[in-house]
């Protein structure tokens, strides 16, 4: 740790922002930090920098402020014009402290050019040199990414225990979740939301990680056969889903109810909530329904949920996978090329002994 060495424990700060702008996964997995930096600073105004993509994750969040959109950009920092936007906002708050949960050299510079006189960030490399608080990360220890960033706040002399995920949804979103439940008649304790896309977003592109959308579709009958004869399945995706979306629907045996490009991220996160449970794959959406308090069930398959798995208690949200080997360096090295589902991933049956660990459905 650098100069500013326990200054989080001794400091007072009035103006905090957390910079992490994409993407929604890594958004939500940087929560956990917003909580402990709440606990800390009870009285403080914290902004988040963030991505107008992921911007919706944190909606209506009661530790935040103020949400400054840095725009379309998976790194604001990455071209001069943007750059240049951006540390004009971080100037204009005047903040005593930035926090960067990130291996990005560039925010790192961002932040020193944003003139706050405490800059505490993830030191990966070298990158966070510029930083006068400095979490070192090890490229090669295996450890969830939520950890590395609450690393940070343990590098300021914080206490980080008890620290989960957490976006709950507002009021205005439960508000709209509930009138589509009314619309559409459903009861939410009878009703399977099924997400069999994702993989796509603003910083990269891993399709790879799908699990197969018939095996969603078998699992999700399962699903609503355990929760009554008046269950229902409904699907989501957005327009870069929609294989996935077709083969989904294609292989259930009654029609589901279509939510696809329908709901903004604050909604789809609030119907979660109330929903029996949610299942999809590794993908932004999925941890969003997990800190929003779903009972959330991921797939994994070519990504380490070591790294990347729901960071929400066990009875709220779980994970199937089937361990293989992956690259040292995460999902930034992509998917391994010989990845197979049909050989490598988990089956129905072994995704289903997760679900109904978290419907409570005693073995059968």
């Amino acid at each position: 740790m650098a100069g500013a060495a326990g200054a989080g424990s001794h400091v007072h700060f009035r103006r905090i922002l957390l910079l992490k702008p994409c993407c929604i996964g890594d958004v939500i997995f940087a929560t956990p930090l917003l909580g402990v930096l709440r606990r800390a600073y009870p009285d403080s105004r914290i902004d988040w920098a963030v991505a107008s993509p992921a911007a919706g994750a944190l909606h209506g969040h009661p530790h935040i402020h103020t949400r400054i959109d840095t725009g379309p950009l998976a790194n604001p920092a990455a071209r001069p014009s943007s750059l240049l936007r951006l540390v004009g906002a971080l100037r204009r708050g005047r903040y005593d402290l930035i926090v960067v949960p990130d291996r990005s050299r560039l925010l790192a510079w961002a932040a020193l050019l944003g003139g706050a006189p405490v800059r505490a960030g993830l030191d990966s490399g070298g990158r966070g040199a510029t930083y006068t608080v400095r979490a070192p990360v090890d490229p090669h220890a295996v450890r969830h990414e939520a950890e590395i960033y609450l690393d940070v706040a343990r590098a300021m002399g914080l206490d980080a225990r008890d620290a989960w995920a957490s976006a709950p949804p507002s009021p205005a979103a439960l508000a709209d979740a509930d009138a589509l439940l009314r619309e559409l008649d459903v009861d939410g304790r009878r009703l399977a939301l099924v997400h069999p896309g994702g993989g796509v977003n603003a910083g990269m592109r891993m399709v790879e990680k799908r699990w197969p959308a018939p095996n969603f579709a078998a699992l999700a009958e399962r699903v609503a056969a355990a929760l009554g004869p008046d269950a229902r399945i409904a699907v989501l995706g957005r327009q870069s889903d929609q294989a996935a979306t077709d083969t989904f629907r294609a292989h259930l045996q009654t029609p589901p109810l279509d939510l696809s490009n329908r709901l903004s991220l604050a909604v789809t996160a609030a119907l979660a909530s109330r929903c029996a449970l949610y299942i999809g794959n590794d993908n932004g959406v999925a941890h969003l329904a997990a800190a929003a308090g779903a009972r959330t069930l991921l797939i994994f398959g070519p990504s380490d949920p070591r790294r990347y798995g729901p960071f929400a208690p066990p009875d709220r949200a779980r994970y199937a996978w089937r361990p293989v080997v992956l690259p040292a360096s995460g999902v930034s090295a992509g998917a391994p090329l010989d990845f197979d589902w049909a050989r490598d991933g988990v089956t129905v049956d072994e995704a289903w002994e997760q679900a109904r660990a978290l419907l409570g459905l005693a073995e059968r």
